[in-house]
Order: structure tokens, then C-alpha cells, then sequence
């Protein structure tokens, strides 16, 4: 039997359609899995809510390890695993990281144009934690717009449905067989047995991120409501260099790392250096460094800020065009003024539990990009890894979607619509940010537990009705796992316990308590 959702909402199914891989999610790796799949002759159906992605607002490039080179697979694995603070999968690494350029080979194949720094080669500059230069770019610091453009024309043709919320995953227990879904028609299901999960991060559980706003942890919550585990969901990993702007709320521009890496230093409001002495790659040390390092300098002096001084950047209206942008638009000149940043919500390196192809344990249910976690990641991204897992796994997911499709057969899927818990977003974005941002705590913790308890039942009936109880649903595993974690390794920072614990060298995975069925 399959299995049904919680009672709400107008009870009506207005329309069906079928599908052998539905994909949910249009960034990189969601149309880097409906290609695959289409391309393996599955009939695909794309489902997006929103109308940007975090891959357009990716800047800094992809990190990729270029033939005739000196660069190599193995540096790129160890460069990867150092900053994972020991809790990545070796062999996962490897895996997507030797099936790099290859992917993006295929995505240049798609129509994606990156810089050159002479003709037929590619321009390369460096990022944190990465040992040498390796990361390929696009319009300076424009590479996600330019990766996206290439894959949204190279998906054309597939017709992406806009405006679609997925709602459920439907399942019979031992299956998926489709997806509950609300658009402007009304609640509809989508009978697929092969659904990706692409949705991207959840940046939104806090009050100012780097995150476009459909960032809602909305797979992670799908995920766990299908009764699939999370794992090292506690590691959130908080961008050193937002741009920061008093009061403002939502999506804040990003300063990308590569500004670090072509020479940009991090001081204070008194003009000291904010990382010298903390680790030896200074202002180029992994991301949950440098910003635990502003964090402690922040907490330190009663600053609001530090800054970013890039004035030594040669040719940065260039080669920073957006940053150029968003700091002019902030009343910033960065030729000629340090620019004011601070940490910001970036990007969830844990997510739906999956295997370097993007199965999980539910048959039929796929998770690739930042919703997924396979290991490559581990406590900590490694600076322009995001864009090249999304790649590699995107299109393996795809694939293996379609063979799932091609052996499952034809599904039918039933369901009434979901009653989910929700809390106020404004309430659940103050309470993350005050209790489990880069600094944590066991009374802080404890304190947003206590908030996530008073969220009510509410039918989605609506976007924003979901994105709350996708939110509310995230946070809870967030601070689950964060209270469970009692150490401080990669972007996951206890102030009540500052050292690593060589014991707790492990990934947990989280399960959501199962929604009880509601039948009319």
C-alpha cells in the first residue's frame, strides 16, 4: 500500500501526469542529472519552485584537475580530505575527483565557456585550502551564471515545469512510485519510480546568508519525511566574506574566496591581520577557519565587521566584475576601501545520506549536489568542490535514475495532501542564528530546541506553508546533531568544547520521527 501523507489542505488531486525520473531542483546538478537521464531516453520531468538557483550565484570556479598539469588527483584528494577534518569518505573523494574533468569536459560539450589566460587554456587561480592552482572560472567571478546559462540552454527542450512545489515523496514503504506536487492548478502527483533530489541548501534557516531564497532545506526535509536518513547535517559552513550591510536581512552578496587568492588580506577595524598565527596558510586556510578566526575577532573586540582589503588586487573591476557590483551597489569602492564582511550562511556539507552515485536507502528515491551527503565533503567543503560535485554525481544520478525507471516498471501513486509542523520563519531564523550558528553551545542548543517545540501543525497550502515546515523540519536535525556532537572539527564550533575529540571521528545520520498517516 502506498504510503500517505498527513491529513490538510483542499483534499482535491486536480491533475497526473507520469514520468520514469522526476528531478527536482534546476541548479547544476539537477540539470546535470535530467540531461543524463534524458540523454539515457528516460521521459524526464523537471520540477522547479523558484526562479534562481545557488549555482548562478556561484563566483570563485570549479576545482578540477587539468591533464598535462601539474596538478594531480592525488593533491586534489588531499587537499580535500585536509579540509574535511577527517570525516570524509577517501574512496568517495577520489571517485568524483578523478571523474572531474571528464564531467566538465561534457559541460563544455553543453555550451560552457571558461576564461583563458591564453588561447585554448584555461585561466586557473587558487582558493582556500586548495595546495596550488586549480580552479577554472568563468566572466571573472561569474561561474555559476555561466554554467547555468550553459545547462539551462542544453535542457531547453525538456521544458522545465516552473512554479512546481514538490510536497512529498510517495512511496509504498520499499519504493518511490511519485511525487505529491501543488502548482497554480492545484495539488497534483507525478507518478515517477526514479525521483532526484536537487533542491540545493538551506541557507534560510538563518537571517542573512549567501543563498538565493529557495534555499529552504526543502530535499533534506523531503528526505526525512520518506523516512531517509541525514547525516552530518551539524555542519554548516559559514562563508568567511559576506558582504556586510547593518540590519540587512535575506540574501547578502557574496565576496568570493578568490579575492584571497589573488592577494586580498582580512584585518581588523584596527588594521591587524585577522588570521596571522592561527594556521599556517593565514588568510588561505580552509573556510570554517578563517571564519571561526572573524567569529573570535569579532567576539573579541565588539566589532560588527572586519574587512577585506583587496586594494592591491591588479585589474579587480575585470576580474571581479560582480563583486565590483554588489559592492558599488552597498556604496562600496574596493580600489580604493577595504570592504566590510562577516560570515554568512553558505553551504550545508552534510545532507541526504547517498553512495557517489546518489542512491539512498529508499529504492528509487536519488540525491545529488548540495542536498546530498556522500562523503566528499565531510566537516568542512573545500572551496570550489560544490560545482564539481554537482557535476560528476548529477550526471551519475541521472543515469542510474533511468536504468532504476527502466527496470521498475509502472507505479501508481496515492496521496492525500501534508499537515507538517511549522514554525514562524522569523522566529526560527533568529533562534538558529543566535543558537547554532558559527559559534555553538549546550544552553544554546537547548534553548533553540525549546523554540522548535512550540511549531503547529499547518497544511501546506502554499510555497511558503511548505517552506516553513521544510525549515522547521531542518532545523530540528540541525540542532539534533549538533548537541549530539560534543567537539569542535571542521565548521561545526562548540565553544564549550573547543578541542577535537579523535573518538568522535564519525558521521552520524539522523532520522526524522515518522508523520503519522491521516486517511479520509
Amino acid at each position: 500500500m502506498t504510503r500517505r501523507a498527513g491529513c490538510g489542505g483542499d483534499g482535491v488531486v486536480a491533475w497526473q501526469q507520469r514520468a520514469d525520473v522526476v528531478v527536482i531542483g534546476t541548479g547544476v546538478a539537477g540539470l546535470a542529472a535530467a540531461l543524463a537521464a534524458h540523454r539515457k531516453g528516460s521521459r524526464t520531468v523537471i520540477l522547479s519552485k523558484a526562479a534562481e538557483t545557488a549555482t548562478f550565484h556561484a563566483q570563485g570556479g570549479i576545482a578540477v584537475v587539468l591533464p598535462h598539469t601539474e596538478d594531480s588527483v592525488d593533491a586534489h584528494v588531499r587537499d580535500t580530505l585536509a579540509a574535511g577534518a577527517g570525516l570524509c569518505d577517501p574512496e568517495a573523494v577520489r571517485s568524483i575527483v578523478a571523474d572531474g574533468y571528464r564531467a566538465v569536459a561534457d559541460l563544455v560539450a553543453d555550451g560552457a565557456r571558461f576564461d583563458e589566460s591564453a588561447p585554448g587554456q584555461w585561466a586557473l587561480t587558487r582558493e582556500g585550502g586548495h595546495s596550488i592552482r586549480r580552479i577554472i572560472h568563468a566572466g571573472g567571478d561569474a561561474t555559476g551564471a555561466e554554467v547555468q546559462r550553459a545547462l539551462d540552454h542544453a535542457a531547453a527542450m525538456l521544458g522545465i515545469r516552473r512554479n512546481h512545489v514538490a510536497l512529498e515523496i510517495l512511496h509504498d514503504g520499499s519504493a518511490v512510485n511519485g511525487v505529491l506536487v501543488r502548482n497554480a492548478d492545484g495539488l497534483g502527483v507525478v507518478h515517477a519510480p526514479s525521483v532526484i533530489l536537487a533542491t540545493g541548501g538551506l541557507g534560510h534557516l538563518y537571517s542573512a546568508t549567501t543563498n538565493p531564497e529557495g534555499s529552504t532545506g526543502d530535499g533534506i526535509a523531503l528526505a526525512l519525511w520518506a523516512g531517509v536518513g541525514v547525516s552530518d547535517i551539524e555542519f554548516v559552513q559559514f562563508h568567511p566574506t559576506m558582504l556586510f550591510d547593518r540590519g540587512a536581512a535575506g540574501r547578502r552578496p557574496l565576496i568570493t574566496e578568490a579575492l584571497r587568492g589573488e592577494g586580498a588580506v582580512l584585518r581588523d577595524a584596527r588594521g591587524d591581520s585577522v588570521t596571522d598565527g592561527v594556521h599556517p596558510m593565514a588568510d588561505l586556510a580552509p573556510r570554517d577557519v578563517v571564519a571561526a578566526a572573524i567569529e573570535a575577532r569579532l567576539r573579541e573586540t565588539g566589532d560588527e565587521c572586519v574587512y577585506l582589503d583587496a586594494r592591491s588586487v591588479e585589474r579587480f573591476e575585470q576580474r571581479f566584475p560582480t563583486v565590483t557590483a554588489a559592492c558599488h551597489v552597498a556604496g562600496i569602492d574596493p580600489t580604493t576601501q577595504p570592504i566590510p564582511v562577516v560570515p554568512g550562511a553558505h553551504y550545508s556539507c552534510g545532507g541526504v545520506r547517498t553512495d557517489v552515485y546518489g542512491r539512498t536507502e529508499l529504492p528509487g528515491l536519488f540525491a545529488a549536489g548540495e542536498v546530498a551527503r556522500t562523503g566528499m565533503h565531510g566537516a568542512n567543503r573545500l572551496a570550489s568542490n560544490s560545482l564539481l560535485e554537482g557535476l560528476v554525481v548529477g550526471g551519475r544520478a541521472g543515469r542510474d535514475a533511468a536504468e532504476h525507471a527502466r527496470s521498475a516498471g509502472v507505479p501508481m501513486a496515492k496521496a492525500l495532501p501534508v499537515q507538517r509542523d511549522t514554525l514562524d520563519r522569523r522566529v526560527l531564523q533568529s533562534a538558529m542564528t543566535q543558537w547554532a550558528s558559527v559559534m555553538r553551545d549546550a544552553s544554546g542548543l537547548d534553548s533553540l530546541a525549546a523554540v522548535l517545540e512550540t511549531a503547529a501543525q499547518r497544511p501546506m497550502s502554499s510555497r511558503a506553508d511548505f517552506e516553513d515546515a521544510a525549515l522547521t523540519a531542518t532545523a530540528r536535525v540541525v540542532d539534533e546533531a549538533a548537541r549530539a556532537r560534543t567537539e569542535t572539527r571542521g565548521c561545526h564550533h562548540r565553544s564549550d568544547y573547543p578541542q577535537t575529540d579523535p573518538t568522535q571521528a564519525f558521521s552520524r545520520t539522523v532520522h526524522a520521527e515518522p508523520a503519522a498517516a491521516c486517511l479520509p
